[in-house]
């Protein structure tokens, strides 16, 4: 087994003869790494006494969002599932009662803008905070995985409106607004955790484990995941099952067991074919936790075997910041890397079942 002579990234499996090449051409910058993020599962109790003041917020505004966090309190909602009551409340009314509704909707009344389609209750049921929180609050917990979800997506699955982000813009003032109404201290970034953003720089596990090349081919060189340590394809695969709520043994997603047709997943040359095995979607825009997928001889990927890496980051500029191991030249091979590289370089992106191409 012989290693490519051209410098870039080098992605192996746990596959003994198979190697894969590397990708010498993608513009790269390289950008720092954000900061770890902790899960956001209690329930938060909400004691709102008069005087409590959120910078951006007048008392009625709060009072509402008192009252969204209230009912969540009391159907047992997490800090996370009250911040997303609260921005979709954001998005939607600005956190007051309207008794009026929008092109769209002009039957759409209160602070979630529900409509009378009976649904949602009476008149009266959607003009009270705590009566339309609890039913959106039940409807979104009736939301299979909402948990996993970008808070956004989650609330468009209740809300349905037209555009599935136009809640993002309100997530930081939710989280802020909750964590300031709550008798239950928590730090707002330990709500952030959404797919791809579980883990922060290089949390990879095995980060000192030896690569085939220190050991060769065999159970030594072979991660828990079942491919080798230190490669491309590990990596990606951690960040699945992390993002997916597997952070420990055993895990959920392993090579010789993700796709349901009985094949491995195989290198980055069959990582598409396994997503589409696995009836997960692709697509060509790229998502926070995406898998970044090359396809042989794409940007100058090895022609034979490619290479994956994850979106760390999407910039508004056309560029997103990817992260990986294997991406740098020798000596610094089987390390993390990040690299911001424009959306029209790679093949394709693998998203999770929590996410969606945003159109």
């Amino acid at each position: 087994m012989s290693q490519s002579k051209s410098l870039g990234l080098v992605a192996l499996i746990a596959v003994p003869g198979i190697f894969l090449g590397s990708i010498v051409s993608i513009p790269l910058l390289l950008g720092p790494a954000g900061a770890a993020a902790a899960d956001c599962g209690s329930s938060v109790a909400v004691p709102m006494s008069e005087g409590t003041k959120v910078e951006g917020f007048d008392d009625e505004q709060l009072g509402n969002a008192a009252a969204i966090i209230g009912a969540g309190k009391t159907l047992n909602l997490s800090a996370k599932g009250q911040s997303i009551s609260v921005m979709v409340a954001l998005g939607e009314s600005g956190l007051r009662v309207l008794d009026y509704g929008d092109g769209a909707g002009p039957d759409s009344r209160g602070l979630f803008q529900q409509r009378d389609n009976g649904a949602w209750g009476s008149y009266e049921d959607r003009m009270d905070p705590t009566i339309s929180a609890t039913n959106f609050i039940k409807a979104l917990q009736a939301v299979p995985g909402w948990e996993q979800l970008e808070p956004t997506i989650a609330g468009n699955k209740v809300q349905r409106n037209a555009d599935p982000y136009h809640y993002a813009k309100y997530w930081a003032d939710a989280l802020r607004i909750v964590q300031a109404l709550s008798d239950t201290p928590f730090e707002p970034s330990e709500c952030a955790v959404i797919p791809g953003t579980s883990g922060a720089g290089d949390d990879y596990p095995w980060k000192t484990s030896p690569t085939w090349q220190d050991v060769g081919v065999g159970p030594a060189s072979t991660s828990p995941l079942g491919m080798y340590y230190r490669e491309c394809v590990d990596f990606a695969l951690w960040r699945v099952n992390q993002q997916m709520g597997s952070t420990s043994e055993p895990f959920k997603f392993l090579n010789g067991t993700f796709r349901p047709d009985g094949f491995s997943l195989g290198s980055a040359l069959t990582w598409k074919d396994g997503w589409d095995a696995k009836g997960w979607p692709t697509g060509s825009v790229p998502r926070v936790g995406a898998v970044v997928w090359y396809a042989p001889g794409a940007a100058g990927a090895d022609p034979n075997f490619g290479h994956v890496a994850v979106v760390k980051e999407v910039k508004d500029d056309g560029t997103y910041v990817e992260e990986g191991y294997n991406g740098n030249p020798a000596p610094d091979d089987h390390n993390y890397y990040t690299r911001t590289v424009n959306n029209g370089i790679p093949s394709a992106f693998l998203y999770l079942p929590s996410q969606e191409e945003k159109k």
